[in-house]
């Protein structure tokens, strides 16, 4: 019980701090003051050429996330500094884990994009790299067009912006947040095999709950460098547990089972959740969620418990 116990204040400390913090507080350097106020203007330069292209789709505009900003500014300048570009960080994590652990729990799409011979420093020259590594990503074709569909997502509400550089290695992070939940505060630490009740609300009353996902995967290691430097795309963990509302007696799912999740006509939902492996872990909560029934369901969460 002593060993968990400090385990989990450790651990709580480690979170306070990503949250608390715009800059990892584990890297040796500071971007300067002056830097800073640059990169602010390049992010409204950025929101602002996003919602332009959003505009030409009919998609709604997106709202900046004052926690994606600090998230994607943490991972920004852990790639400067380590001279890689990667979604995942020198800890393992990948985006939704940052997220998450900072006190996130919505669903997130993640662009990274890098310049390793950015002209200057200077606002102007900045301003012109940052548009032209966010136009590449905008400018991709099917089928490898994954950072286009995030840009112009029509679930995702909100964005934060990372920039990091480090001789004249520039790091540009796009964190994409869909806002369509909320969630009553669940614990970040547990043991393995815990149990415990997942609550929480659509923000519409007239969107449809599909489903809780519940997705593990053991706990990260730190990569090499090397690792990092190739390029891959991440998603959620294969394994999981699926959980479905309950339906209307005398009907049954496929499977013979009636569901769990308990769901009011003003779209509260309430339901247990077993953190199903009795090995360490991180498991990551999905609330999959419709619009409307013609839509395909899409991620609203991705809440991250590491069970230890």
């Amino acid at each position: 019980m002593k060993n968990y116990l400090v385990r989990r204040r450790e651990f709580l400390a480690d979170l306070t701090g990503l949250a608390a913090l715009p800059i990892c507080k584990n890297l040796a350097w500071h971007q300067s003051s002056d830097l800073q106020k640059k990169f602010e203007e390049i992010r409204e330069n950025l929101l602002r050429l996003i919602n332009e292209e959003r505009e030409v789709e009919k998609v709604p505009k997106l709202e900046i996330d004052d926690l994606a900003t600090t998230v994607a500014t943490h991972h920004a300048e852990d790639m400067a500094t380590g001279e890689f570009a990667s979604h995942w960080g020198r800890d393992g994590l990948k985006p939704y884990q940052r997220y998450s652990f900072a006190g996130g729990y919505h669903a997130t799409q993640e662009n990274v994009s890098a310049a390793d011979s950015t002209w200057s420093a200077k606002l102007e020259d900045l301003k012109q790299d940052t548009s032209y590594l966010h136009v590449r990503l905008y400018q991709e074709t099917p089928p490898n067009d994954g950072h286009r569909k995030a840009i112009l997502g029509s679930q995702n509400t909100h964005i934060g912006f990372g920039l990091a550089l480090n001789k004249l290695r520039l790091r540009m992070v796009e964190l994409f947040v869909a806002k369509h939940v909320t969630l009553e505060p669940v614990a970040r630490f547990a043991r393995p095999g815990a149990e415990f009740h997942l609550a929480g609300r659509l923000l519409k009353s007239s969107y449809l709950l599909n489903a809780i996902e519940v997705c593990y995967e053991p706990l990260p290691t730190p990569p090499e460098l090397s690792w990092l430097r190739q390029r891959r795309s991440y998603g959620l963990p294969d394994e999981s547990r699926i959980l479905k509302p309950i339906l209307p007696r005398p009907y049954v799912y496929a499977d013979k089972v009636p569901g769990v999740i308990a769901v009011d006509s003003n779209g509260a939902f309430r339901t247990p959740v077993r953190l199903f492996k009795q090995t360490p872990g991180i498991y990551t909560i999905v609330c999959w969620v419709k619009r409307n029934r013609d839509e395909k369901p899409f991620p609203a969460t991705e809440l991250c418990i590491r069970a230890e």
